[in-house]
């Protein structure tokens, strides 16, 4: 059963304007695996607004609920490359109140546009 979906889209420039006007934000939005590449080096720009893209979209698969805080979604992506939802924290206190039991998660970034849809099922 589907309890949610969300979808959101973030302007890459406009995101990647937020990240330098402001260098501690990308510490607020994303913890340390999500900034990094598994090869060690810095994720990039448009990949890193997909990813916060993913995170509104939860926040609207569990109908935007207050209190809900960035770094209790992890996106992170399996060894086949398909991208992946950890929750914790206050994210997943809502999810588990819902009754969400897996998650569904599709990124995507191209002509300056990053892309998330998050599916809750329960």
């Amino acid at each position: 059963m589907i309890i949610g979906v969300g979808i959101d889209v973030a302007e890459i420039d406009r995101f990647g304007a937020a990240l330098d006007r402001t260098p501690e934000l990308a510490h607020r939005l994303f913890i340390e695996s999500e900034l990094m590449l598994p090869s060690g080096e810095r994720r990039g720009i448009a990949s890193l607004a997909a990813r916060f893209a993913a995170k509104e979209a939860v926040a609207k698969a569990l109908g935007a609920p207050a209190g809900l805080h960035w770094t209790d979604a992890e996106v992170y992506v399996e060894d086949s490359g398909r991208p992946r939802l950890r929750v914790r924290g206050t994210v997943e206190s809502c999810a588990q109140a819902l009754g969400v039991r897996s998650w569904h998660v599709s990124l995507s970034h191209d002509a300056g546009v990053a892309s998330a849809v998050v599916i809750a099922e329960g």
